[in-house]
């Protein structure tokens, strides 16, 4: 084979993978138009979009933002829960985690606080565990306890696996109530 046929093959290859990325591009505008019409339409839709988002692998920066829009509009704690975890995951994303949690903590019930307490890198401690305390709802406090027992500087589970730390199990009882 001489160079002038190897510099074809590369010049074909290269034109094949350029087809093969626009081709993946345009299929997620295409989904991000869809998803950003679902969520500036349906209200409670948050959840139908962040599927969708999963889905297509991806969207367009507006994307995010239209979903974010939905889930302020809506007071929707799950869908903030949701996203929120998303954008801790992936720093780049255009949206105000923050406002995502405090919704969470300020709306959601006692299983979303929980698990924001154990999921996010940084959760926000002390306002979730107020919310917590002010439910009255025993379960739930004894659940926050036997997690900051085990984690008293409140980093989320991310933390612990890297730490080498691991979960134990604690007995959950009225008893570990705090007053």
């Amino acid at each position: 084979m001489n160079i002038e046929e190897s510099d074809q093959q590369q010049a074909q290859k290269e034109a094949a993978e350029q087809a093969i990325i626009e081709k993946r591009r345009e299929r997620l505008k295409s989904g991000s138009l869809r998803i950003i019409e679902i969520a500036s339409s349906e209200a409670n839709s948050a959840l139908k979009c962040i599927h969708q988002l999963s889905v297509a692998g991806g969207a367009t920066e507006a994307t995010y933002i239209a979903i974010e829009q939905r889930i302020v509009a809506d007071q929707d704690a799950a869908g903030a829960y949701h996203l929120a975890l998303l954008a801790q995951s992936t720093p780049d994303l255009p949206i105000d985690a923050r406002q995502l949690i405090e919704l969470v903590v300020n709306k959601g019930d006692n299983q979303q606080r929980l698990a924001l307490l154990k999921n996010l890198p940084l959760p926000p401690v002390d306002m979730i565990k107020e919310q917590i305390l002010a439910s009255d709802d025993g379960d739930a406090i004894g659940q926050m306890n036997a997690y900051l027992q085990i984690n008293p500087e409140g980093y989320g589970s991310h933390h612990m696996v890297t730490s080498g730390h691991s979960d134990q199990i604690v007995p959950l009882s009225p008893a570990n109530k705090l007053n």
